[in-house]
């Protein structure tokens, strides 16, 4: 078990895939009564369980394995909380020149966040673990700057790759808040601890400013990109575009065509392979199913609550429609 810093402590789940592939395989050969799969497979196993035992009698207990994470990533890539204490634990635990595969599906988010990310990835290849990074369905802008990292990037044919681009978007309620009378007043002490605001009037140095900053991530990202995969031509790939993975394969930012699932069968063949999974620790009340009972029955009141509004509101909808269209031509 994994403690996390904060109170709740994190628990971690270990799947020995090998184990579970061959459950799989066993329980469909049962199914359609394949006897003959059967006598096979079982030979096939005990094969297996004597080389290994001869391996290990031989003092060369050290053979390589494969450790599987997941990072499914959001705009806040919530996910690197999991990740980190995972790579902690492998590191202490891996040996040098074992293999560790992210899965990673994200289309980025947050510069900082993933920024954090990909250092946690960083991690694993300062440990002496070989890193690849399978993309089943997109690894897009702070996505790709984790996937970058690795040894070797595989995809699906169909996964988005690329996105090397910086964006940042905002509203702007200056106007509204002056055509209602409404004064706005921003404190700062340093020319540039704030440029552009979201209720400030924004001049042409404010936006200058606030597009240099995002320049110089921009090169930022560029720059990291380079450092893990020297081969890319920038030129092609870092003006913020995305390709399928085809077309991410003839610009190199992938190194080959192929679905995880494939990737970790061939492994299997030659190697233990083992998938780690860590959740928060369920309290006593959700093991006992009480936190469930407990939304569920907010939900009821819920649902009560807004039904009783809804009838309120329709007994008044025609005194309110006629207060409106008054209104109305008065706003004219």
């Amino acid at each position: 078990m994994l403690f996390h810093p904060a109170k709740n402590p994190v628990e971690l789940k270990v799947v020995h895939l090998n184990k579970t592939q061959s459950q799989r395989r066993k329980d469909l050969m049962e199914a359609m009564e394949d006897k003959h799969g059967l006598k096979q497979l079982k030979k096939l196993m005990a094969k297996k369980a004597k080389k290994a035992l001869k391996t290990k009698t031989k003092g060369q207990d050290k053979a390589k394995r494969v450790f599987v994470l997941d990072f499914d990533g959001d705009i806040k890539a919530s996910g690197v909380k999991h990740l980190r204490e995972e790579i902690s634990t492998l590191i202490s635990a891996a040996n040098e020149g074992d293999e560790v595969v992210v899965r990673l599906e994200s289309g980025g988010g947050l510069v900082h966040s993933y920024g954090l990310a990909a250092a946690q990835l960083v991690r694993l290849k300062d440990a002496g673990l070989s890193l690849t990074v399978c993309v089943d369905k997109i690894a897009a802008s702070g996505g790709y700057m984790m996937a970058c990292v690795a040894d070797k990037i595989l995809a699906a044919p169909f996964a988005v790759i690329g996105s090397i681009g910086v964006v940042s978007q905002l509203p702007n309620f200056h106007r509204w808040l002056e055509k209602h009378d409404i004064d706005y007043e921003m404190f700062t002490a340093g020319e540039y601890k704030r440029t552009v605001t979201v209720f400030g009037e924004n001049d042409d140095e404010d936006r200058a400013k606030y597009r240099e900053e995002l320049e110089q991530t921009h090169k930022l990202f560029k720059h990291f990109v380079t450092t893990y995969r020297p081969q890319l031509e920038l030129d092609k790939v870092a003006n913020g575009d995305h390709w399928y993975g085809e077309d991410a394969l003839h610009l190199n930012l992938v190194d080959e065509l192929k679905t995880s699932d494939a990737y970790l069968l061939d492994l299997m063949e030659s190697h233990e392979v083992y998938a780690l999974h860590s959740r928060q620790k369920p309290t006593l009340a959700e093991k006992l199913g009480f936190a469930g009972a407990a939304q569920s029955a907010i939900q009821a009141i819920t649902q009560s609550t807004v039904k009783t509004a809804m009838t309120t509101a329709a007994n008044k909808l025609p005194e309110v429609m006629s207060q409106l269209e008054s209104d109305s031509r008065h706003l004219r």
